[in-house]
């Protein structure tokens, strides 16, 4: 899960509802609705890194490409998380007046003191002993999807384990009954596709509709929790309290749909890129599969190697620099978290896959104030589902030489990943 720090960019941008730019196709230019850039990134990544790495892209937005620069970025005081700030925020408002909520965002999306008291009080029940807690069932959960596979010639990962997995671990943890898990999946579906730059007017109303019906069930079962606190992180959040402040039925309604788009899709996501990437270099699977010690290193390596988010954004509070470059207060800044993790300022041969690489100081997850929340159970989760993947199938294969992505740019995934159990 990625908690907070996955996407920071403004839901729907500031942009949404703005049509996709097309480019020539010699023209320096981060357009990532491009077919072949959707499918590869990393070449554009490297031309714009090399040549224009502080980019002015349309509609209007800087776009950064370089480690130090992200770094800088995600760590400075005055980049703002706050959307509202944005000065594409009005035009946003004008298009898709119909979309405007005018309720407060979750944390992901304020800046201090807001963010502070609200990362304060969820930090309070979203502890590290409760993760720790939770993996003998992650394990159980992983072994029973795997049982699932046994004797078999071929699988579907993502349906069959990656997208599974989170929602399970998420629903466990808030004490969602079983038979509700389904609804969850769907919820997440839609409302990810509210962390893209250009969202249309459908994908924003199937994600309106589904926010709503999200509050809808969570209303009551806060209401439950209320008169009968359970050992679950739903009763831990009602009850987190810091300085005799509490979270808002709305503040903790936002806070719910973040752990639950967030968690979901960017674990999904750390699994299934992770195991193309294993599937890619056989050498490297065979390393790991030989030295069970090696799995920890290897997701930091996947990580960096093929993120799960992309891409994060802040709004510049007042005029600065970066690489020479002046950006005015209000305009939007993007950080390419893929470009930044596969700089060769940073990484040395960062285009390879190395589970044996040191120093692994990406930015998968972020950085700053907005680091993820949920990193570590990010992490617990892609370690136990890649490890026993490759324990278990030590001989596995892609089933397909095009894996197809998902249409989202902010988050980068796999709608499936066959293959062939042998």
């Amino acid at each position: 899960m990625s908690g907070e720090g996955s996407g920071e960019t403004a839901p729907a941008g500031a942009t949404s509802g703005a049509q996709a730019v097309e480019f020539a196709p010699d023209e320096l230019e981060w357009n990532p609705f491009l077919p072949d850039v959707h499918a590869d990134p990393y070449p554009l990544y490297r031309r714009l890194r090399t040549e224009d790495p502080v980019h002015w892209n349309a509609p209007g937005v800087w776009i950064l490409t370089r480690y130090d620069d992200a770094v800088r970025m995600l760590r400075h005081p005055r980049m703002s998380s706050d959307f509202r700030n944005s000065e594409l925020f009005e035009m946003f408002r004008q298009m898709n007046p119909a979309f405007v909520d005018d309720r407060e965002p979750s944390m992901l999306f304020r800046d201090p003191p807001d963010h502070t008291r609200l990362r304060n009080l969820v930090t309070r029940a979203f502890s590290v002993r409760m993760i720790e807690g939770l993996r003998p069932f992650i394990q159980r959960t992983i072994e029973g999807l795997l049982d699932g596979l046994a004797g078999r010639d071929d699988a579907e990962l993502i349906a069959e384990l990656a997208h599974p997995l989170p929602v399970v671990v998420i629903c466990e943890m808030l004490g969602v009954p079983a038979e509700d898990q389904q609804l969850f999946s769907r919820w997440s579906d839609d409302l990810v596709q509210m962390l893209d730059p250009m969202a249309g007017p459908d994908v924003l109303q199937r994600a309106t509709e589904s926010e709503l019906a999200f509050d809808r069930y969570f209303h009551a079962l806060i209401g439950e929790r209320k008169k009968a606190p359970r050992d679950d992180l739903l009763s831990a959040l009602i009850a987190a309290e810091e300085e005799g402040q509490r979270l808002s039925e709305e503040e903790l309604l936002r806070t719910l749909i973040l752990l639950l788009v967030a968690g979901h899709e960017t674990t999904v996501n750390l699994i299934s890129n992770g195991m193309l990437a294993l599937l890619r270099h056989p050498e490297q699977r065979e390393q790991l599969a030989g030295d069970p010690s090696l799995l920890r290193n290897a997701v930091e390596e996947l990580l960096r190697y093929d993120a799960p988010v992309q891409l994060t954004g802040r709004i510049a509070l007042e005029d600065m620099e970066f690489g020479g470059k002046r950006v005015r207060k209000g305009q939007q800044v993007v950080a390419l978290v893929g470009a930044a993790n596969r700089d060769p300022g940073q990484f040395a041969d960062p285009d390879r896959l190395d589970l044996g690489r040191q120093d692994i100081r990406h930015i998968a997850f972020g950085g700053g104030i907005h680091f993820c929340l949920g990193a570590s159970l990010a992490r617990t989760e892609g370690q136990m589902a890649i490890g026993s993947l490759v324990s278990r199938f030590p001989r596995m294969e892609l089933a397909t030489d095009r894996p197809q992505w998902r249409d989202t740019i902010t988050l980068r995934g796999l709608k499936a990943l066959p293959v062939r159990l042998l």
